[in-house]
This record gives structure tokens, sequence and C-alpha cells, in this order.
């Protein structure tokens, strides 16, 4: 079980760290335009997407080796479902909205942005939930 809580806390960490606290402040620097961070978003998203996955396996390791609580287990796959959207349905849409930027289009803005930051959201009110309750077993 403290495989599941380690692994819990820090995907956790990872996401709030880069998601709110990374991404929205690279724009900030100077000298970091809006291709400039689009590119290290990529990079960085694709990296923390990758990290997450391995830590859902691991969390799903110490589930496995221990007892968890019913709402303890909900939380978590709330969690890796959130993470699942934001992989295979809203990624691919950012991804096409950066490459036109990218080459140039000023098109208009996409909403899929908002829906990766919202499924952040739910993910990161699902680790936190899942921990506790992993803590207290």
């Amino acid at each position: 079980m403290e495989l599941a809580v380690a692994a819990t806390f820090v995907w956790l960490g990872m996401v709030v760290g880069i998601s709110f606290l990374e991404a929205p402040l690279k724009f900030r620097a100077p000298g970091v335009t809006l291709p400039i961070g689009l590119g290290i978003g990529r990079l960085v998203f694709r990296a923390l997407n990758a990290v997450e996955a391995v830590l859902a396996v691991l969390v799903v390791v110490g589930l496995l080796a221990g007892s968890p609580g019913r709402a303890a287990v909900v939380a978590f796959l709330v969690a890796a479902a959130a993470l699942v959207v934001q992989v295979l349905a809203v990624r691919p849409f950012l991804s096409r909205r950066s490459d036109a930027v990218l080459a140039g289009d000023d098109g208009p803005r996409s909403r899929a942005h908002l829906w990766y930051v919202g499924l952040e959201l739910v993910k990161v009110a699902a680790l936190v939930t899942a921990g506790v309750l992993l803590l207290g077993r």
C-alpha cells in the first residue's frame, strides 16, 4: 500500500508543479515567444503524460498488493480516466492547434486547452482524495 501512496502523491506533485506552475509561468519569462512556449510545452507535457502513465501503473501495483477501500480505488480510477481522456481525446486537438500556430496561423483559439485544464483539476482532486484515503488505510 505504501507504493500506491507514494506514487499517488508524486503524481499529484508533478501535475501541480508542471500544469499549474511551470506551464503558465514559462510564457511570462523574458524572450519566450508563443512558438517557443508551445514547443517547450509539447515536450514537457509529453514527458509528464509518460511519467503519469508509469506512476498510474505503480499505483495499480500498490493497490493490488494491499487492501484499499473502494473509495480510494474509485478516486484513483477517476484520475486515471482523466489522464486517458487527456492523452487520447484532448491532446490531439492541442497538437493540431499548436501545429497551426507554429506554422503562422492566427486562427480562432481552441477550447481544447480549457478541457485539458478542467481534466487537470479533476485529476488533482481525485489524486488528493485517493492519497488521503490510502493514507488512512
